[in-house]
């Protein structure tokens, strides 16, 4: 790079650091703190990344390049997105404010375009190798989408993260391209500087997982040093210090920091001193502290190196210092450290700030103003196609058996969907190596399964399998490694494909519903980013009672409910299933309102006569109305029993696979004289939302649908195969007393029978639930 150019960078770098540090300090010190709570903000970690942030957009990203942005990294972050025009002003002193800049890049809720959402968990590290993932398949099958490149900005705990490994060893991801790693190696964490030096360890892992390994170690003014005669001896003096030791070498000054570095065995250190001569002592702790990751001409040349094989994916081990260019600089305890008044003038008054405008960008006729201008237009996005109209039919009307599974009624429904010819080319699925067992064969059989690189050779074609695992690139299943983290982040990035490459997916994975709660995070990560999905959970609760407590769910339906911009359903019949798979995706196509959808299925198989029913009596529109919105009445004592008039009421209100013992229950409650009422709750979601919904707006009379007025304060009992707290609020809607029945402590191998009579889910323990209800 010219040297023009490179103090021109300089400039912008140092612009860059001084609004993320100013931004920080103002959030903390000057805006007004109504609540005493400290804001933070991560000065010391947002410094380390100065340089290969300033390298990474001013110099390497190209149009339609998408980045994840170290979570700490946040201030220098939007202060380059002020830099380029992206980010008006009056934002600047909104940082970690209601309604302001958030405390990480977040794709939902920041004022400014972020690609990734990020928060210190090692989420926002993988997002980008499943997303080059879904570009991939998104190309192979057609889409006219342009190649774009993936870049990560990871800190150097984040690989602490289990995750991380995940996603390296998926062999989903083996030999995915466009995807690049900066690891911010300030080696301290938020607690202390890390002992040891693990890099070459990390380095190897990478290079055994078919990475390229990058290494941006030290700058230009250090390698210098190291050319001169004796200068190897230097750079093992440095390259065996510990972390710990460089870090308090880095702090000093002058002939002290000169005596540290002496201090060496004697044979080292005539050597040491001869090489160290060439430096006078006010210049000595720049040049030791010069680490590749902060030196702009060296990860400028990295980038390019980057830039010259991106058939496979690169990690690049940038080192730093955390505080760099700050007087918090290396200190051990830095993490959370934050300049005084004090500390900010002086740093204002060397940078040259002027103390009127204390957010300062360049003139446009400055060549740091003319640096700013062409990469802003070079970065500009891409514009993306137009949504295609999708129309989504409200019924496919399949035949089922008469007695089935919600679990084999969904793989029957998919086989369906492809035969809808707006929809079936956006389909995808994927499983975390659980796709038989979860009635996926029979798509994969039509579709088959996605692979970048296909295969010929089928070693048992001659065998009679129900499952044809047939590779190729117009496969349309991806099978993932036993990860459920993985299963959700894929299904999260693909469920972003139109916004983040331009071309829109409905993704649908299958999982064991235990093991939901395995891959929550990245369950969170995907809805908190906007991504629209179907996953289906099953076979879920203790239906599957012989495989014991570790693969029998209970809270998962807890997550359903709570977890926001999610819809959860637990159908027990499959005509509700259908209902609510059409309505997923046609929520994939709704990008701007558009939800992913839970669902909490079963392998029990049910007879279906009871949903016919209910169809026939309330008309196949209605019903899928009310089914859609939350509940309806399955069986009522007025059909099946008018002459109960006058009795003593109650209502069942139950959901999913523990329908058949409510109906039986009912049944043996009109045979005692009781008018019992069985209501089908196909989604407790769906129905706690339009509560939520109607005491906001004052509306007093939710469910006038289910409940006619003379039965509002009959006893309930609720039902589930589930934690029985999902449910119990049903009775507060109009202040009924309730009975709440469900799984609430850890399960056990047995038959479904013994399971359900262990919890009181049977039909004697509904019945006896009912009397004491009515007794009560």
């Amino acid at each position: 790079m010219d040297s023009h150019k490179l103090r021109v960078l300089e400039s912008i770098q140092q612009r860059v650091l001084w609004l993320a540090t100013m931004m920080i300090h103002h959030a903390n010190n000057v805006r007004p703190n109504t609540d005493g709570t400290k804001v933070g903000g991560h000065q010391a970690s947002s410094a380390s990344t100065v340089t290969l942030m300033t390298a990474l957009y001013f110099h390497f990203l190209k149009k339609g390049d998408r980045v994840a942005v170290k979570p700490h990294s946040s201030p220098i972050f939007h202060s380059i997105q002020y830099l380029l025009g992206n980010l008006p002003k009056r934002y600047m002193t909104t940082l970690r404010e209601f309604g302001g800049l958030q405390s990480y890049p977040s794709r939902t809720k920041d004022p400014e375009q972020v690609d990734f959402s990020t928060g210190s968990v090692g989420l926002g590290v993988v997002a980008p190798l499943f997303t080059s993932l879904t570009q991939r398949f998104l190309r192979d099958h057609g889409a006219a989408i342009p190649e774009r490149r993936f870049v990560a900005v990871v800190g150097d705990a984040e690989l602490d993260e289990g995750n991380v490994w995940e996603a390296l060893l998926d062999e989903a991801l083996d030999g995915i391209g466009q995807v690049v790693w900066v690891v911010d190696l300030n080696r301290q964490s938020l607690d202390r500087v890390v002992p040891g030096i693990r890099a070459a360890r990390l380095k190897k892992l990478f290079a055994q997982n078919g990475w390229r390994v990058l290494e941006a170690k030290y700058g230009h003014k250090l390698q210098a040093l190291y050319a001169l005669p004796g200068g190897e001896t230097l750079r093992r003096r440095i390259d065996d210090m510990s972390n710990e030791e460089y870090q308090s070498c880095i702090r000093l000054h002058g002939a002290e920091l000169r005596e540290r570095l002496l201090n060496s065995n004697d044979a080292d250190r005539s050597t040491l001193a001869v090489v160290l001569a060439k430096v006078p002592d006010d210049e000595l702790q720049s040049v030791i502290s010069n680490l590749g990751g902060h030196d702009l001409d060296t990860m400028c040349e990295i980038f390019d190196e980057v830039d010259r094989d991106m058939t496979r994916p690169t990690v690049v081990f940038a080192y730093t210092v955390k505080g760099w260019g700050l007087p918090i600089a290396g200190h051990p305890l830095n993490h959370s450290m934050l300049l005084n008044s004090e500390q900010i003038e002086t740093l204002r008054a060397s940078m040259g700030i002027a103390s009127d405008d204390l957010w300062p960008d360049f003139e446009s006729d400055s060549p740091e103003g003319q640096i700013c201008h062409d990469v802003a237009q070079r970065l500009a996005e891409v514009e993306t196609p137009p949504l295609p109209v999708v129309t989504v039919p409200s019924r496919v009307d399949l035949s089922m058996p008469d007695i089935v599974s919600t679990q084999d009624a969904f793989g029957r429904l998919l086989v369906r969907f492809a035969d809808i010819p707006e929809v079936a080319p956006h389909m995808v699925t994927t499983s975390p190596d659980v796709s038989v067992s979860t009635n996926l064969g029979a798509w994969i059989n039509r579709n088959g399964v996605y692979t970048h690189h296909p295969e010929v050779t089928d070693y048992e074609s001659e065998a009679q399998r129900l499952l044809r695992w047939q590779r190729s690139t117009n496969g349309r299943h991806i099978e993932l490694g036993i990860s459920e983290m993985n299963l959700f982040m894929m299904l999260g990035m693909a469920g972003l494909s139109y916004e983040l490459l331009g071309a829109p997916l409905v993704p649908i994975g299958t999982v064991y519903d235990p093991f939901v709660l395995r891959g929550l995070d990245s369950f969170i990560y995907a809805v908190y980013s906007g991504a629209k999905f179907i996953v289906a959970g099953t076979p879920s609760g203790v239906t599957l009672a012989p495989e014991g407590g570790a693969h029998q769910s209970t809270i998962t339906a807890s997550v359903g409910i709570e977890l926001p911009k999610l819809m959860m359903a637990e159908p027990c019949y499959a005509g509700e299933l259908e209902w609510y798979l059409l309505e997923g995706v046609r929520n994939c196509f709704d990008r701007d309102h558009g939800r992913p959808l839970y669902l909490r299925l079963s392998t029990r198989t049910i007879d279906q006569a009871p949903f016919v029913a209910a169809r026939e009596r309330l008309g196949i529109d209605t019903l899928q109305q009310q089914a859609l919105t939350g509940a309806y009445r399955l069986a009522t004592w007025q059909t099946n029993h008018p002459d109960l008039a006058g009795a003593p009421r109650v209502m069942l209100c139950a959901s999913g696979a523990v329908i058949p013992e409510v109906l039986q229950a009912a049944e043996l409650l009109w045979r005692e004289g009781v008018a019992a009422d069985v209501i089908n709750v196909v989604s407790v979601r769906a129905m706690y939302e339009r509560f939520v919904e109607a005491r906001q707006q004052g509306e007093r009379d939710p469910f006038a649908w289910l409940y006619p007025d003379s039965e509002r304060r009959t006893p309930m009992v609720t039902i589930h195969d589930a934690a029985s707290h999902a449910m119990a609020w049903l009775g507060s809607v109009y202040g009924a007393p309730v009975t709440s029945l469900g799984v609430d402590e850890f399960g056990q191998s047995g038959n479904r029978h013994d399971l359900y009579r262990h919890f009181h889910l049977d039909v004697a323990s509904i019945a006896d639930a009912a009397f004491c209800a009515i007794d009560e």
